[in-house]
């Protein structure tokens, strides 16, 4: 993977501009401030959540970036105490907010006439919807293949369809194509210049296996954090081909790595 320079962390409170349930427990948050000028797709925001007795903050990936405005969307799924506290922040509150953090996505590996295939999966789609948007903006041809376990859990569709061709699968066929991703992604023939995913380790570990020897295919990793800044090492994956105990730090030198590099 190219090298990528990364940004300052930075901090800064961020204000919520709008909040709406868009699936069960899956919410949408438009937030607004200046760091939303160094975001990157693929990079994700580490959240505060609002309520002092929770002392780690939550990695949300960056869905949606709006330079212009200041504007960033993320999209996120209630799990948890900490999550549904954040699921009830209206419009004008206030979110303590460190990022742009991690590595984004390689969007320099393609060019203008270029075919690129973006795979997705439940709560990992909304990270590729900004990948998607900006690879169109390069004029590059964007295939999406979108999983979802069943109908009520489908996000993103339409939004994707602006942007790339998409098909969407259901793990019960309840919508779309029956199966899993790799129900549809078997079956394409176009010659990809770079693959990007997001999605369950299941998925993950499909795309690496598939794609182990393509040039350009990138999966974007999710990892329980705890500083989200490299230092703690509690969301680290090991490296699959090293004699050592080597490992990668998820926050720092990820989220997002090559097919073949390390152990999904």
């Amino acid at each position: 993977m190219q090298a990528q320079e990364k940004p300052a962390i930075l901090k800064e409170n961020l204000k919520v501009i709008s909040q709406t349930e868009i699936a069960p427990k899956i919410f949408k948050m438009i937030l607004t401030g200046q760091m939303v000028q160094e975001m990157k797709e693929g990079q994700f925001l580490h959240l505060r959540m609002p309520d002092p007795s929770k002392l780690l903050r939550r990695p949300i990936s960056i869905c949606d970036i709006d330079r212009k405005n200041r504007q960033v969307t993320i999209i996120y799924r209630v799990q948890g105490m900490g999550t549904d506290l954040l699921s009830q922040m209206e419009p004008g509150d206030f979110i303590d907010t460190m990022g742009p953090q991690g590595n984004g996505f390689d969007l320099s590996v393609v060019n203008k006439g270029d075919k690129a295939l973006l795979i997705g999966g439940g709560i990992g789609v909304p990270p590729l919807y900004a990948t998607a948007k900006a690879l169109a903006q390069k004029g590059v041809q964007v295939t999406a293949v979108l999983g979802f376990a069943n109908k009520d859990a489908v996000i993103l569709e339409e939004e994707m369809k602006q942007v790339a061709r998409v098909t969407v699968t259901t793990d019960d066929g309840s919508y779309g194509i029956k199966g899993y991703v790799s129900t549809v992604v078997d079956e394409l023939t176009d010659d990809f210049a770079a693959i990007y995913s997001c999605g369950a380790p299941g998925m993950l570990k499909y795309v690496d296996e598939k794609f182990a020897d393509h040039p350009h295919a990138y999966m974007s990793l999710e990892e329980r954090m705890a500083c989200g800044m490299g230092a703690c090492y509690a969301c680290v994956v090991h490296l699959k081909d090293s004699s050592e105990a080597a490992n990668k730090r998820v926050c720092e030198d990820g989220p997002v790595f090559e097919t073949g590099s390390v152990l999904v």
